[in-house]
């Protein structure tokens, strides 16, 4: 008779799993709570004290740890020698392992939970047993997914066994799964010795979708999410209507909600090939939607927008006569989904903004051959805190917008400026390999909106005095900049001939 081990945290479709072993010639050994349940579904199985003669000790920490476990796992049946070792010490070869692992995920993601509820939950001998059927998977079938029963249950009906080929692909899920397990185990250890550089970086996620295509149709691309999901996330979002998200509807995605995070009062962000081409804020969503409009009414199409208020009918009705690609928000009131649904292949997103604080302290970028890992830049900054480094003092009122402008330009990719006014940004300029240059952008960008409410936002410092005076001469009033360049005298100069007040913040705000 075939023999089978089963002991899972997880129960689900266990009981028609295991009557299918029965069925198909197998005896069950079993242990603890997953005995109880097998027991009251009327399926005879033998304890693991049976297996092993040696009763569960320190709390059921030590149950399977035992050579009557593991011998009869990892014994190669085609070595002679192997076998009549277990004949010998009378070990019986155990032909399948149906484990999945103490519940350590969920309980780390309690938010009250405890350092040492945490280390309960870390499971030792479900791994080993795992790790030893997977070694031998030449002659174990190890089950450790319940996506899985009815495939294995289907061939041993069918052969009487389960193919190599079978074996060696939940060998492998076996080990991505025991993998993924102790890199969450890492990683929460890590965290509480607050270290931040660790000799191994442990990472996991979980596949999410297998994608159309990447960035280009020629590309395959995968989704993968953090096997720790976060709440203010482009993945978990509810997908209300339209066809799924693309590779690039991701990235656009993400990135306007990094940006709409950044404000508390009615705004709305318009993102482009992950730029803002357009930031609107107002008294209420529609006026800021009005706004954000106004400042590029052509890259706009087919654009991404992140709203942080629930999207009324008014709002909707004027997004509704544009081509964009997603809506994220909050909600969306009845009638506003309604008439924006009319569109078959508009993406409509809600999401919870009032995680959008949450700490999400880490982001991983791929290079060639590595990765890079960073903290994310969602610094607090309080414009109180800022220098003026000219004659000409900023009023109160140039503050709060040039610290709205301020919030923009970090979302721009460098060298990134920013012209805006209290009510909307006027001119992005980004991505160019020269400041100068972008200025020049976001001034034409702006046109003859630039007037005395006009701010400008660098997210680096001037190397030269050359933009400063190029925004003297175009009507710029007040300019925010990091400061620090070798040069600064020569812009604070500038900013005093065209009596321009020009505050400094000490922190640059790079996206490359």
């Amino acid at each position: 008779m075939k023999r089978a081990l089963v002991s899972v945290s997880d129960k689900t479709n266990l009981v028609p799993f295991v009557k299918g072993l029965v069925e198909n010639g197998f005896e069950i050994v079993s242990t603890g709570g997953t005995k109880k349940v097998l027991d009251g579904a009327g399926i005879n199985t033998i304890s693991i004290e049976d297996v092993t003669h040696f009763p569960e000790i320190l709390d059921g920490r030590v149950k399977t740890l035992n050579p009557y476990v593991h011998g009869g796992l990892l014994a190669r049946r085609e070595l002679p020698e192997h076998m009549k070792t277990l004949e010998k010490l009378n070990i019986t070869p155990i032909d399948l392992v149906c484990v999945n692992l103490y519940p350590f995920k969920e309980t780390i993601e309690k938010p009250d939970v405890k350092l040492a509820d945490a280390i309960e939950n870390i499971d030792i001998g479900g791994p080993s047993m795992v790790r030893s059927a997977a070694k031998n998977y030449r002659d174990v079938t190890i089950v450790v997914d319940q996506n899985d029963y009815d495939h294995v249950l289907g061939e041993f009906k069918e052969n009487g066994t389960t193919t190599l080929e079978t074996r060696s692909k939940l060998a492998a899920k076996a080990f991505r799964h025991t993998a993924a397990y102790d890199a969450l185990i890492s990683q929460y250890l890590t965290k509480e010795n607050g270290l931040e550089d660790p000799e191994k970086l442990t990472l996991t996620w979980d596949l999410k979708e297998t994608m159309r295509y990447g960035e280009n149709s020629h590309q395959k691309a995968w989704l993968y999410q953090d096997a720790l999901p976060k709440s203010f996330s482009i993945l978990s979002a509810k997908q209300l209507h339209g066809k799924k998200l693309s590779y690039n509807n991701i990235k656009d995605a993400d990135e306007a909600l990094r940006c709409i995070r950044e404000f508390d009062e009615p705004a709305v962000v318009a993102m482009k090939h992950m730029n803002p081409c357009g930031i609107g804020r107002g008294e209420n969503l529609e006026q800021a939607w009005d706004r954000a409009y106004a400042a590029d009414t052509v890259s706009i199409f087919g654009g991404v927008i992140a709203l942080n208020r629930k999207v009324d009918l008014a709002t909707a009705q004027k997004m509704h006569k544009i081509f964009l690609e997603i809506i994220i928000a909050p909600d969306f009131d009845d009638d506003a989904y309604e008439i924006l649904a009319k569109k078959k292949n508009i993406r409509l997103l809600s999401l919870d903004f009032s995680k959008k604080d949450e700490p999400t302290k880490h982001e991983v970028v791929s290079v060639m051959g590595g990765m890079l890992m960073q903290e994310q830049d969602t610094l607090k900054e309080d414009y109180h805190d800022w220098k003026c480094v000219t004659d000409v003092q900023p009023t109160e009122e140039q503050l709060k917008t040039l610290m709205f402008a301020w919030k923009a330009v970090k979302h721009a990719k460098s060298n990134a400026i920013v012209l805006a006014n209290d009510e909307r940004t006027l001119g992005v300029g980004e991505g160019q390999p020269n400041r100068i240059d972008s200025l020049k952008i976001a001034v034409k960008h702006a046109g003859d909106d630039i007037d005395e409410r006009t701010v400008m936002a660098s997210d680096a410092f001037f190397p030269f005095g050359d933009c400063v005076e190029y925004a003297g001469k175009h009507g710029i009033k007040a300019v925010v900049q990091p400061g620090g360049s070798i040069r600064d005298q020569e812009s604070i100069d500038m900013a005093n001939k065209y009596g321009i007040a020009m505050v400094t913040t000490g922190v640059r705000h790079f996206r490359h």
